[in-house]
């Protein structure tokens, strides 16, 4: 699979097999990934990989303390106050989020399970979390997103799927407790990955992308 190939065909996918993923499989996506570019190359990154029991327990406890107290990330993901065009963006994702998964405005049952389906890595084999040291600068998080994109056009040529999920960075002290990571790391996000359910409704919904004239201005 060539790169282009790989961007065009790489989504977040919210079905998986029950399927295993070999610890070679992920280390190779792991080995090439390490050569992604990094501001003077400080290669501020650091991954924990979660597989089996460990993801089972990470899971329960992330799903536990979301039921005894509110999310606190280490960061704020998204904006305070949403704004055009952003807003219709992110009600047009949901939208179709909700739409493939048959979840109506008045679910609330479906939209919590739902909800809850990211914090079991939508029964994907492999989960990972992305951290980084928290006194690094505003490049870092460039770096750390070359990163991601890296794993998971990585993961695609290795006949695997994807989704990257800042959900899974809602309880970072949760997070590092079960993985002994310490309190200087900054939780940045999570992601799952594993071999897609093809048929899966979930699966067949694409998200819209602005054409290149409509982010792009050219200056000859």
């Amino acid at each position: 699979m060539d790169i282009e190939q790989a961007i065009l065909q790489r989504q977040s996918i919210r079905a998986y097999e029950d399927r295993d993923v070999s610890n070679e499989t992920i280390r190779a996506i792991l080995d090439a990934a390490r050569w992604t570019p990094s501001g003077v190359n400080t290669q501020p990154w650091q991954i924990e990989v979660v597989t089996g029991a460990s993801k089972q327990r990470i899971s329960d406890a992330i799903l536990s303390a979301r039921e005894q107290s509110p999310a606190k990330p280490d960061y704020d993901y998204y904006p305070a106050e949403w704004r055009e065009p952003y807003k219709a963006r992110r009600k047009a994702c949901g939208l179709a989020l909700y739409g493939a998964l048959a979840i109506g405005r008045e679910d609330k049952d479906k939209m919590i399970e739902a909800t809850n389906n990211n914090f079991r890595f939508f029964d994907a084999p492999v989960g990972m979390f992305f951290f980084m040291d928290r006194d690094m600068g505003q490049g870092s998080w460039l770096d750390m997103g070359m990163l991601l994109q890296s794993v998971m056009l990585l993961a695609k040529s290795h006949g695997l799927d994807t989704c990257p999920q800042a959900s899974l960075a809602e309880n970072p002290d949760v997070v590092r407790q079960m993985l002994g990571v310490s309190e200087d790391k900054l939780l940045v996000c999570g992601l799952s990955m594993g071999y897609a359910q093809a048929n899966a409704a979930v699966n067949q919904y694409r998200t819209e992308r602005l054409s290149v004239d409509e982010f792009t201005h050219w200056h000859d």
